[in-house]
């Protein structure tokens, strides 16, 4: 057994049921956040364009990928498939939502929306380690194992 595979095995037996809402929630959330983001594209290039000094094609690239990777990770997080390919497309955006945007932004302030961006992203990274869990989508393997 590779390391990964025990990885895994630990991730898939210390796993408790309850926490699978949690993922259902927020890829729900990070669903919602992609359909918000589509919807005010035009906020989203203006804030990654006044933020960072990336040219044109590179702002409306990266927009495209946070939309794109939100809804399609967020969909993969509720049925609980490709779980940890999932969250390891939305870590980069996490990462980036919280040194460019946040940080640049009124941290004091009230409202801020530095506290859900780490909290999302202390998500994303327990159900990288952790996996989908109980309550997700598997699909059956039809090959039978050799002990």
């Amino acid at each position: 057994m590779t390391t990964l595979q025990r990885f895994e095995h630990w991730g898939d037996a210390h796993h408790p049921k309850w926490l699978d809402i949690i993922r259902i929630v927020l890829g729900l959330f990070l669903c919602y956040k992609g359909y918000d983001f589509l919807q005010n594209s035009s906020s989203l290039t203006g804030a990654l364009s006044t933020k960072t000094s990336f040219g044109d094609f590179t702002i409306i690239a990266l927009s495209h990928y946070v939309v794109f990777a939100h809804i399609i990770g967020g969909i993969l997080l509720v049925v609980g498939f490709l779980t940890r390919f999932a969250c390891l497309i939305q870590i980069p955006i996490l990462l980036g939502a919280i040194i460019f945007i946040s940080f640049a932004s009124d941290v004091l302030k009230p409202y801020n929306e530095l506290f859900l961006s780490v909290i999302v992203l202390l998500l994303l990274f327990y159900f990288l380690i952790a996996g989908n869990g109980p309550w997700a989508l598997k699909i059956k393997d039809n090959e039978k194992k050799h002990v």
